[in-house]
């Protein structure tokens, strides 16, 4: 096994630039996570690493050697697609030492390779059956037992679990996660399900229009979202956003107001804001809480009843839609009035140019 490190890594189709110069340092034995929205380039900079992609311009080096020329199967790294792509006419077991059996190797050394990998997958019981017979998540095991037998330095996910229902994709995270750990295995994983992301990284890499907009751990990444992006993008349900002024600031605290407020908030303080600034208030649905007199108040526009917590959509006074996760099985009715309040601690406060400040 091995570590990664991408310098100032360019794609380019024609005149237009996909990857703006990525710079990233990925540790031998990590779990990392490349999220973003569609078409930010998350599976292009995954295909470049495989060489499956040219490189417009930079640098990647998988352990000591760079990659940038070397052939994709000689790269030391394993693919596993979004599609299973498995042979229909092929046994569970042919399927899996195929990639071995066109490399030559020996059939006593594929047998046991075969054998090894489906103990680790749990599909012991799976090797004489063909495709047909398998359920979505068996087919992705078999798809994964093939990256395995190569015992490749790096592997390498394109959205994996996006074709199984939810209840699989659960499951199959789970399965990733314990594979991780009993290999010891460098891994990068490219995903739009920032809840696959949260789970299962050591590392996440968020990346924007080809930018790379903040690394970090899934925890960092939530509590301390480096822009407005980030805090965005990050949480589910996601982030309330909401402009705001300074009325007040001192070493002592700040004080924000917004038309969607029935009161000014009072928060902690932060250097570098003056009173006439404009900010934008990052509230999560998690902090906030059902209190009389809240400095949010509206009317409910939805309720998603979750049993253990209940999501409440409400509009504010000025219109502002803001999502509240309160605890518990609350008696909540469309369209009635609702007041809201948060632990002024718990809001995140973000600059003029999206910054977190």
């Amino acid at each position: 096994m091995a570590g990664l490190t991408l310098r100032s890594v360019h794609k380019t189709y024609g005149d237009v630039p996909v990857i703006k110069g990525v710079d990233l340092d990925i540790a031998h034995g990590e779990f990392v996570v490349f999220v973003g929205p569609s078409g930010c380039g998350k599976s292009t900079l995954l295909r470049m690493i495989a060489g499956l992609e040219d490189i417009t311009d930079g640098q990647i080096s998988i352990g000591d050697r760079v990659v940038n020329d070397v052939e994709p199967r000689d790269r030391g790294v394993a693919m596993v697609f979004q599609s299973y792509a498995l042979y229909p006419h092929m046994s569970v077991y042919d399927n899996v030492g195929f990639g071995l059996k066109l490399a030559g190797t020996p059939k006593a050394v594929r047998d046991q390779k075969i054998r090894e990998a489906a103990k680790v997958l749990q599909m012991e019981h799976l090797l004489d059956r063909r495709p047909a017979q398998l359920s979505g998540g068996q087919r992705q095991r078999v798809a994964i037992g093939r990256a395995i037998v190569r015992q490749p330095d790096v592997f390498l996910f394109d959205e994996p679990l996006s074709n199984l229902d939810a209840a699989l994709r659960g499951d199959m995270r789970m399965e990733l996660a314990r594979l991780h750990h009993d290999l010891d295995a460098t891994m990068i994983y490219v995903t739009h399900d920032q809840v696959e992301a949260m789970t299962l990284a050591d590392k996440i890499v968020v990346l924007d229009g080809g930018v790379i907009q903040q690394v970090g751990s899934p925890l960092e990444l939530y509590n301390n979202p480096a822009n407005l992006f980030v805090a965005g993008f990050i949480g589910a349900p996601k982030m309330n956003l909401l402009s705001a002024r300074v009325e007040g600031s001192d070493a002592t605290g700040l004080v924000a107001s917004s038309p969607a407020l029935t009161a000014p908030l009072a928060l902690p303080a932060r250097p570098g804001l003056a009173v006439g600034d404009q900010i934008t208030l990052g509230i999560r649905p998690h902090d906030m809480v059902a209190e009389d007199n809240g400095a949010f108040q509206g009317q409910v526009q939805l309720i998603e009843r979750l049993g253990n917590e209940t999501i409440v959509r409400v509009a504010l006074r000025d219109g502002t839609e803001m999502t509240a996760a309160l605890p518990g099985q609350g008696s909540f009715a469309l369209g009635a009035d609702i007041a809201l309040g948060l632990r002024p601690e718990a809001a995140h406060v973000f600059g003029a140019t999206g910054a977190r400040l």
